[in-house]
């Protein structure tokens, strides 16, 4: 089962470098927000915590401020491990960040997704992206995505 694997793969990387946070296309993909099944485990860490070394799991390193980094954070137990997790609408406007690195696609259909599945609201994932820095960015496609009609 391949939901299976991959929440094994994030306890894993969990209990080796614990400070980490799950985030762009493997938070998306937790929160069932894409039919992606990522290559590799997205972790964001602090501007100056050691990057972990490669052990088994593919993973890709992403930078975040202090602030981004702590904040809108869940924790999930998996296998007994704490996993912590980005919230939905913060995923969201951090793939919009981050879209050089994941694909403009992944991060409209991350958005669709959690619109479509009433998992957030246009207005927090709105703040998150102003709170990021990306909400001009983001701003037409939720208007696009709401708009009655």
């Amino acid at each position: 089962d391949a939901e299976l694997d991959a929440n094994h793969s994030l306890a894993e990387i969990a209990k080796r470098v614990p400070k980490a946070v799950v985030c762009l296309v493997s938070a998306l993909a937790f929160h069932g927000l894409t039919d992606q099944l990522p290559r590799h485990v997205w972790l964001a860490i602090g501007r100056k915590d050691w990057a972990p070394k490669p052990d088994g799991t593919p993973i890709r390193i992403v930078r975040f401020t202090e602030s981004l980094l702590n904040e809108s954070v869940e924790t999930h137990v998996i296998e007994g491990v704490p996993v912590k997790v980005f919230e939905i609408a913060k995923t969201i406007a951090d793939c919009f960040r981050y879209r050089s690195k994941i694909g403009l696609s992944v991060a409209i259909e991350g958005l669709q997704e959690a619109l479509r599945q009433r998992k957030t609201t246009p207005s927090e994932i709105a703040n998150q992206a102003e709170r990021g820095g990306v909400g001009t960015v983001i701003r037409p496609y939720i208007e696009a995505l709401t708009a009655n009609g």
